[in-house]
């Protein structure tokens, strides 16, 4: 959390020193004007400032795996392996995608279970499963690179989640518009008030100080045409960068 902000408070006391006749006798009176914190509280507005922008994303990260069945465990892994070892090699060959772009995500090799009322539960072969994250930038040839992981074997395909690979960039940009958005909000609440808005007395960014910006999907993967020769379409769309301030101002 981000915090920025002034502190106030402070108590003022005034006396007078009466001095008559022969001798001296002080008096000090009690204080003329006290400046205490429930004063400050009086006098501040509150309110939340929204930034956002809405930005063409850069990074695609695409969720593809391959699931086999098998009447063995070692059979259905060994067939799950292979298929896997193909679409990897597809994906770092034909299309360039480095190591650090593939990363598994999911692996497991469970028994497949059946049910009939004269034999109960019984095991019917084994499912392997194995899911790889891809991160891809040629946000151009997604719907071609999904078909050829299919081509390929890949059968369990999930959404396509668009991104800006690095964020903070557009950070400033970001906190200029909620900023300007918490100065328009206080500056109409003053006005309504009858009163002026006074300096900014706290700024809190709402994050935990690691992910200032925060990015969010706005575009998903389209359904592949009805024709396999149109190919699987995806829009990239936007995705939003936003973030929250919450500004404290005096008011006079």
């Amino acid at each position: 959390m981000k915090k920025w902000g002034k502190s106030f408070g402070a108590v003022l006391l005034a006396g007078s020193l009466i001095v008559g006749g022969m001798g001296l006798s002080g008096v000090f009176k009690g204080p003329e004007k006290a400046y205490a914190a429930e004063d400050i509280q009086r006098n501040i507005v509150s309110v939340t400032g929204k930034g956002e922008l809405a930005i063409k994303p850069d990074i695609v990260y695409l969720s593809i795996g391959v699931t086999s069945s098998a009447e063995t465990a070692q059979d259905a892994q060994k067939v799950n392996g292979a298929k896997i070892a193909k679409l990897t090699s597809l994906l770092k060959t034909t299309w360039g995608i480095a190591d650090k772009d593939i990363q598994s995500t999911q692996f497991s090799v469970q028994p497949n279970y059946t049910y009939s009322e004269k034999d109960g539960q019984q095991v019917k072969g084994y499912i392997a499963q194995h899911t790889l994250q891809v991160a891809y930038r040629d946000l151009a040839k997604v719907g071609a690179l999904l078909d050829a992981a299919s081509t390929a074997g890949a059968n369990n395909i999930g959404n396509a989640q668009f991104a800006i690979e690095d964020p903070s960039a557009f950070e400033a940009q970001v906190i200029e518009k909620a900023m300007a958005n918490a100065d328009a909000k206080a500056a109409a609440i003053a006005k309504a008030a009858k009163r002026s808005l006074g300096s900014v007395v706290t700024v809190i960014q709402n994050d935990d100080g690691n992910h200032p910006v925060i990015y969010m999907e706005n575009a998903a993967m389209s359904k592949a045409a009805a024709d396999t020769a149109g190919g699987t379409s995806v829009e990239p769309g936007e995705v939003k960068v936003s973030t929250q301030l919450n500004v404290v101002y005096e008011l006079k």
